[in-house]
């Protein structure tokens, strides 16, 4: 029993022991950071919907480092890595744009060399653009006024599917996370340059006296909407 004890005793402390040792391994310090841009404007998305992807080569590793890592809804981005050189990418079929390709259709890589903090825009090419939003209140209405610019127009431009002006209670607003929207189809958009839509603000618990609103463009055959800026509207 004494023997026994003692074996456990000392299979505890190893693990204990273990456990810190686990523990005490240093951490990412340092901090890469960007926004998706296409030239100087910046891509608003929906936020943990599009997808970027960091590589380290080297160490025995052969994939992402990790596969969960997302833009926020403002287009930044932010990831915690230790110093090194690392490989990042959107993979195809992610975001409302088009991302650079190798000849063999494999997403390109930028290469990135961490020596501290970084901070690394991606540059992007959006189907489309929302531009000149201006979004305010009218007699229990939010009103949106914006033009649309289709950026891509060769053999890979898209149809508009359609565009929805979104609002909500907090400043995270999609179609996922909305109190009211309201949408027009693309087929039915005579004139990109001058585009407006209203919806009717619901009755909101606990009351409060503004809403945040933005516009989404959803393209044909993509599954990402481009966004126009969050505005907090009063009403």
């Amino acid at each position: 029993m004494k023997n026994s004890l003692k074996y456990f005793l000392v299979a505890g402390l190893g693990m204990i022991a273990f456990a810190c040792k686990k523990d005490n391994y240093p951490q990412p310090g340092a901090m890469l950071t960007g926004n998706l841009l296409y030239q100087k404007d910046t891509i608003y998305v929906e936020r943990n919907a599009v997808h970027f992807q960091i590589y380290q080569y080297g160490f025995g590793q052969v994939g992402p480092i990790s596969n969960d890592e997302t833009f926020a809804q403002n287009g930044s981005y932010s990831a915690a890595l230790f110093n090194g050189n690392y490989k990042l990418i959107i993979p195809n079929g992610d975001g409302p744009f088009m991302w650079k390709q190798t000849a063999g259709g494999a997403p390109e890589s930028v290469s990135i060399t961490m020596n501290g903090n970084q901070t690394v825009d991606l540059q992007v090419t959006p189907y489309y653009l929302i531009g000149g939003t201006q979004i305010s209140a009218s007699g229990g209405n939010v009103v949106a006024n914006f033009k649309i610019d289709k950026v891509i127009t060769d053999v890979n431009a898209k149809d508009i599917e359609s565009v929805t002006l979104f609002i909500n209670k907090t400043q995270f607003v999609s179609a996922g996370n909305n109190i009211a929207s309201t949408t027009v189809a693309g087929s039915d958009i005579t004139n990109p340059a001058s585009v407006s839509l209203s919806v009717a603000v619901p009755a909101i618990t606990p009351n409060q006296s503004y809403v945040f609103a933005r516009v989404g463009l959803k393209i044909a055959g993509v599954e990402d909407m481009i966004f126009s800026p969050l505005i907090q509207v009063s009403y």
